[in-house]
């Protein structure tokens, strides 16, 4: 079978074992490609498509999903992010997921996503029914680390239209730290340390917060340390860093937007102005309201496997009907 992406924490753990992929594990997915497809559909029996990456978006889709039809491939699509239903929302890439749904969805054999509300708005807006699967477990924790009281976490990259002014959301978070008892941890990949903004550079030469610059795969150990961890982005439908944070047991203060409380009850909720826009009143006081709670425990290792197993079993049981289905044709 084919996925796209190759390889993802998601992707790595929702595959059933025996699983043969094909195709190259390259960034930019070339069963993407209009030519690649039609040359090597034979070698595949299923394309598993996990809608809400960048590289998807940037396919020329709706060719694409003609092109699947055409040669009969099998396709299952996951819906990790929905565009705002409101042409208002501040998030301009919202109209074009939509235009990018409309196409794969119309194409796909089986819809998956994960959580209830998802589910719900893609039967409203695509008329089309999800089959809902819990968001595995992507990591455990680490027993040499340990999590700081009142240490608030908040990661941020380049400026993208979704965080247009880092510099606001930095100093609710600050403000929400502080009046919390605690302090902030401004947490950087290494791959995007020039995307800093000059704003958390200049707080942290006074002392206001902590930058901390790690490599990608120091990110959920970076997570393990932190009492809050901030989700930043006004737009998005699911976190995959909220599941680590389940999994070591941090807490999570995530935008009112999305299925993000849908996906784990125990989050804290921040909320937007219309159209989109940060609220940093809301932010502060979810904080606030966020480092007033214990430390939550981390996930149950047992119920974790037994989870991640069950949403595998779901996994290649339509894998098999898709696959079987074409084998009539």
């Amino acid at each position: 079978m084919a996925t796209v992406p190759f390889s993802d924490p998601y992707v790595d753990a929702v595959l059933p074992a025996g699983t043969v992929r094909v195709g190259s594990s390259r960034e930019f997915s070339p069963w993407l490609d209009v030519a690649y497809l039609e040359a090597h559909a034979a070698e595949i029996d299923v394309l598993h498509l996990h809608s809400g990456y960048p590289q998807v978006a940037a396919a020329a889709v709706q060719c694409w999903a003609e092109t699947v039809r055409r040669l009969g491939i099998p396709l299952v699509v996951t819906v990790h992010r929905l565009g705002a239903a409101s042409t208002a929302s501040s998030c301009p890439g919202d109209l074009a997921t939509d235009a990018h749904l409309e196409a794969v969805l119309s194409t796909a054999e089986v819809v998956l996503t994960l959580t209830p509300g998802a589910a719900d708005e893609i039967a409203e807006r695509f008329g089309r029914t999800a089959i809902v699967v819990a968001h595995p477990s992507v990591t455990a924790p680490d027993p040499a680390l340990g999590a700081e009281r009142g240490l608030v976490g908040l990661r941020l990259g380049r400026v993208s239209a979704a965080v247009p002014d880092p510099g606001a959301l930095v100093r609710a978070a600050v403000s929400g730290a502080v009046s919390g008892g605690g302090r902030l941890r401004v947490l950087v990949d290494a791959a995007e340390e020039a995307w800093i903004p000059s704003t958390v550079r200049t707080l942290a030469g006074r002392g206001e917060l902590e930058l901390v610059v790690h490599p990608s795969s120091d990110r959920a150990a970076q997570l393990q340390q932190l009492h809050v961890a901030v989700l930043p982005e006004p737009c998005g439908s699911h976190s995959r860093d909220l599941e680590t944070c389940r999994d070591v047991g941090t807490r999570v203060v995530a935008p009112s937007c999305g299925w993000f409380a849908d996906q784990w009850s125990d989050v804290v909720s921040y909320g937007n102005h219309e159209g989109g826009h940060l609220d940093p009143v809301s932010l502060t006081a979810a904080i606030g309201a966020a480092l007033a709670r214990p430390m939550p425990r981390p996930a149950d290792r047992e119920w974790r496997e037994e989870q991640r197993a069950a949403v595998r079993k779901v996994h290649a049981d339509v894998y098999a009907q898709v696959a079987g289905d074409r084998s009539w044709v």
